[in-house]
């Protein structure tokens, strides 16, 4: 690609984009903004500028108290508090990095990812003391910790050492803070990769990355001032899929829920009602028990105005479809990574060329793709192995590779990456199609596509056909090994009340859609879906669990197989 320099402009260059001048925008124009948290599990109530004050002294405390320097790491150990929300500005607006350490991986990979990025602070929520003791006799670099507690530090048990106490460093510490312009390319934040394969691999944010993925966010789904964001989607996670900044930078109302159980998400939703939420995002795996709870409600709320971003795994029509029979929210379905900040494409409105020409299940059958490229993005779908695109016409499937300007460019520190990339996109190891109207659609990691017979066989389209029967939770397709065919497919099944569903009502929701040959050979029903630390189907151990499985069956799928 040519890079062409024309005539200089006269525009402010020099203005650098920066979370801080995010924040001071914000508590400029809503200072009296509410922001919600849960404290011993009662809510409480502060504002942005409340919030700005405590961002100031946790800012002199680090630069003055600990000494620490611009570009230094400090690791937030945290849920989804108000206090994590303050570091969210105060560590980059002195211009360290904060470090997200993700709470779902393993002691081993914590430690590497702490390790690695050479933190030197480590913020600690008193419930996570004993994770962060966990990792202590193997650190190198850390040189304290700053308990996150409302209890006094003499009532504190702990062996890490030194400590310091965040209440009392906002009780000591000035409200005014010079703060510092800080340069738009130094690194905001660092989300490592979950490690499934190898070793975490590091992504360091810009300011300038996060400041222009928070516009294109903020556009796109239409907030202002007048939404109100639940924080679902966990903070230590890719910065809750951009979110918090998103509400922040256009004044919006925020509800910090604290940690909260996936297997009981009937708190959420009463926060979602009590509270008038209109914005949030999650994973089907936690909208699908909201809906199943909301359907117990004698009276269902008015989410009408609510807009909740859906990621991870592909939504199933049931779920989108259930909310806005019930509720009026819209689901809308997005697709990212670590590596994308994550908002790469988002399924929102319906291209107007189809207005008028699709029936209501064509819509919804678009509706689960993963939508169109955000603008600032250039996506396409190449060869995985020659690397040359493939064309657009939703049948041809490719490796979905990605640049932009909040596109990771390379992994820090981490050589032999390389392969990760070509011509100056990210490969997403994401295997999918774009039709001719631009829509994004995911046929399966690619590792994960079954190769059956020489034929490709969509796990993701067979799961979001499989969640179509009322009684089931969670539904994961994987290939196994078959003497025959090479791979075919596997299903697990969690359903309500743990019983099991006749196979003849399975084959019935996939019979429009899918050949025969292309139906589970096995439907096995289990109480729940093994997940990975982030919370998506663990393939990868399904496969391990069950290899063997279909190595020996006597059986033989059907001779329509390639017809």
């Amino acid at each position: 690609m040519r890079l062409v320099k024309g005539c200089p402009s006269t525009s402010m260059n020099d203005y650098h984009l920066n979370t801080t001048t995010m924040i001071k925008h914000t508590v400029r124009n809503f200072p009296n903004q509410e922001i919600l948290f849960k404290k011993n599990d009662q809510l409480h109530r502060y504002t942005y500028r409340d919030a700005f004050n405590r961002m100031s002294k946790i800012a002199n405390f680090l630069e003055n108290q600990l000494g620490v320097k611009p570009g230094e790491r400090i690791g937030v150990l945290d849920w989804n508090t108000h206090r994590h929300f303050e570091l969210y500005f105060a560590i980059p607006g002195i211009g360290a990095t904060l470090l997200q350490m993700n709470l779902r991986i393993s002691t081993e990979d914590l430690t590497y990812v702490t390790n690695h990025s050479e933190a030197s602070y480590i913020f600690v929520d008193e419930s996570l003391i004993s994770v962060a003791e966990a990792i202590l006799p193997n650190l190198n670099t850390v040189k304290g910790f700053i308990i996150m507690s409302d209890k006094p530090l003499t009532e504190i048990e702990t062996t890490l050492s030194p400590i310091y106490h965040y209440e009392d460093v906002i009780a000591k510490e000035k409200a005014n803070y010079d703060w510092p312009i800080i340069e738009e390319t130094t690194a905001y934040g660092a989300a490592y990769t979950s490690g499934t394969t190898g070793k975490p691999k590091g992504v360091y944010y810009s300011h300038r990355n996060i400041y222009l993925h928070t516009l294109a966010e903020a556009a796109l789904v239409g907030v202002n001032s007048n939404d109100c964001l639940l924080v679902i989607v966990p903070m230590f996670h890719g910065q809750s899929w951009g979110l918090v900044h998103t509400a922040t930078m256009m004044g919006a109302k925020m509800i910090f829920p604290g940690r909260y159980a996936a297997e009981d998400t009937s708190p959420l939703v009463d926060l979602m009602i009590a509270e008038n939420v209109t914005i949030s995002g999650g994973s089907p795996a936690i909208f699908l028990p909201m809906l199943h709870y909301i359907k117990t409600l004698d009276k269902k709320p008015d989410l009408s105005r609510a807009r909740f971003l859906s990621g991870a795994s592909e939504p199933p029509v049931s779920l989108m479809k259930g909310f806005k029979e019930l509720t009026g929210a819209e689901i809308i379905h997005a697709y990212g990574s670590t590596e994308t900040t994550p908002l790469a494409a988002i399924n929102y409105h319906l291209n107007p060329a189809l207005v008028g020409t699709l029936t209501d299940d064509e819509k919804w059958d678009i509706r689960r793709k993963q939508g169109i490229p955000v603008p600032g993005i250039d996506l396409t779908i190449c060869d995985p192995e020659t690397g040359k695109e493939v064309p657009h016409d939703g049948i041809s499937v490719g490796e979905i590779c990605i640049k932009g300007p909040w596109i990771t460019g390379s992994y820090y520190n981490h050589p032999g990456s390389e392969n990760n990339f070509r011509n100056g996109y990210w490969r997403s190891g994401d295997a999918g199609t774009i039709d001719e109207n631009g829509y994004l659609k995911i046929v399966d990691r690619i590792k994960d596509v079954i190769k059956s017979g020489g034929e490709w066989i969509s796990s993701i389209d067979l799961e979001n056909a499989l969640m179509g029967h009322p009684d089931v939770l969670e539904a994961v397709v994987v290939g196994i090994p078959h003497d025959k065919w090479q791979e075919r497919p596997l299903a697990l099944i969690a359903t309500n009340g743990h019983k099991n569903i006749p196979k003849e009502e399975f084959e019935e929701l996939l019979k429009d859609k899918f050949s025969k040959w292309q139906f589970p050979d096995q439907i096995l029903f289990i109480d729940e879906v093994p997940k990975t630390s982030v919370g998506k189907f663990d393939k990868k151990k399904i496969v391990k669990m069950y290899e063997g499985l279909y190595l020996k069956a006597s059986e033989e799928v059907t001779s329509e197989h390639n017809s």
